[in-house]
């Protein structure tokens, strides 16, 4: 027998269209972190695939179609359907269908039920296929039973529950066709045999409407704190974080070197410095279009980006993070260790997969620490100053060059970082496009000035 919510989004026989229910999806999709449409008109809510996992859970792929967008953006979501929920869920409620005539049934996000939780990992321990789902097989030794779950209550782009300070399961939310970064980056240092990248234990894929990594097991950190807590720390306590910020420019290097083994890097055409210098231009325009408070800055930004023409040095392209910060870095058992390889979620698959150049992780990381001074009580630009130019010395103890010696190149990918996080703050969170804004003031004042350089990158903090 066909289940009603089955039938309502269109897998049972009858193929009954559930306007309710998309009409639910279509309202609570943009109020979430992980959807990457903000700002524009929603066009149309359908369900792509649809599997139940169980009595009162089902997994779907919802395809959203939004004006200005020729290709519609799928969606994972784990939906619970039932007549009563616990208050605990109240929170997650998405709100009611008519399943039958006088049948009204609750709907919310089933990522916060411990029930559904659990069902997911027992279908990753067993492994097989299941509606359009595939899940890996595992040893059972890689995933016990009996763990209890939470969802990481963090601002991030997917979902993170963690079983029992055992295992952490990573939820991608905004589904592109192919194997997710994360998973096959991940999984190419792990047998390579870099062990300050959590290796995963285990994942599961959808089969339809296309092939695409939905989830992935990795062992879970414990006692671990990541690296914007940490700094946010040092700077409310007006603390040194310059040591902490030399060994994760270290480590950083460290994974760029691996990297480079473990995937194909390119020295790229003879005019790469040209090509780099019209996309930063291509995506600064686009960017002043959108956010107005960046027109005034165009000119001298196109001259940071013609000066990588003139100074060139940018280091081969090669694999990288792709969206490097201290919130993608984690402290535990004394050393740094870096997680989430799944690129900016927005940008398709093929993009976040290609070879750049590694300076544009190490600009990634420099605007963090500028975004960490300011955002405590008190702007800290020299505490900032000191842990970029500590970060920068510890990856050229290991990186095979030291940022700080292709002054051109790093301050262009740092204003293409801070342009980037303009148009970012100016959608998601507008109170702070001051701070991107700020930064693009400062680099573009003295295009021509050279990095900051101290002795060995770790003088102590006043």
């Amino acid at each position: 027998m066909t289940s009603p919510l089955l039938s309502d989004i269109g897998v049972g026989p009858t193929q009954v269209p559930a306007s309710s229910l998309v009409a639910l999806l279509a309202r609570w999709l943009p109020r979430q972190r992980w959807f990457t449409g903000q700002g524009r008109d929603i066009t149309g809510v359908s369900v792509a695939a649809a599997t139940k996992l169980s009595a009162d859970c089902y997994h779907l792929l919802v395809r959203v179609d939004q004006r200005g967008s020729s290709d519609g953006a799928h969606y994972q979501v784990l939906l619970g359907v039932a007549a009563h929920v616990p208050p605990r869920m109240g929170p997650s409620l998405i709100g009611e269908v008519e399943a039958r005539p006088g049948e009204r049934l609750l709907v919310y996000d089933a990522v916060h039920d411990h029930r559904a939780a659990i069902v997911l990992l027992e279908r990753l321990r067993r492994g097989g296929s299941m509606g359009h789902l595939r899940f890996e097989s595992l040893p059972r030794t890689s995933v016990p039973c009996g763990l209890t779950p939470r969802v990481l209550d963090v601002e991030q782009s997917n979902t993170s529950i963690v079983y029992g300070d055992e295992l952490i399961l990573k939820l991608f939310r905004h589904i592109q066709p192919g194997m997710n970064p994360d998973l096959e980056v991940t999984g190419a240092l792990a047998r390579h045999g870099f062990n300050q990248v959590p290796a995963p234990v285990g994942w599961f894929q959808t089969e339809a409407p296309f092939w695409s990594t939905l989830g992935m097991v990795q062992p879970f950190l414990t006692e671990s704190t990541d690296g914007w807590a940490l700094a946010l720390e040092s700077g409310g306590r007006r603390t040194g974080f310059a040591d902490e910020a030399y060994e994760l420019g270290r480590t950083t290097g460290e994974l760029h070197v691996a990297l480079a083994k473990v995937f194909p890097t390119d020295i790229g055409p003879v005019d790469l410095p040209v090509r780099l210098a019209d996309a930063m231009t291509h995506r600064l325009l686009r960017a002043a279009a959108s956010v107005a408070e960046l027109r005034a800055h165009v000119p001298a930004l196109q001259e940071i980006y013609a000066a990588v023409v003139t100074a060139g040095g940018d280091p081969p392209l090669q694999r990288t993070h792709g969206d490097l910060h201290l919130g993608q870095v984690l402290h535990a058992q004394g050393r740094w260790h870096i997680v989430d390889f799944e690129g900016e979620p927005a940008k398709p698959v093929a993009d976040r997969r290609a070879v750049r150049s590694p300076i544009a992780d190490v600009a990634g990381m420099l605007r963090s620490f500028d975004y960490a001074a300011q955002s405590g009580a008190v702007f800290l630009p020299h505490w900032a100053d000191r842990c970029r130019d500590a970060f920068c010395a510890g990856y050229g103890e290991s990186g095979g060059f030291d940022p700080r010696a292709v002054p051109a190149a790093l301050r262009a990918h740092e204003a293409d970082r801070a342009v980037y996080e303009v148009v970012y703050e100016s959608v998601y969170r507008p109170d702070r496009v001051t701070v991107p804004m700020n930064a693009v003031a400062r680099l573009c004042a003295d295009p021509g000035a050279p990095a900051p350089v101290l002795s060995d990158g770790r003088a102590e903090e006043a």
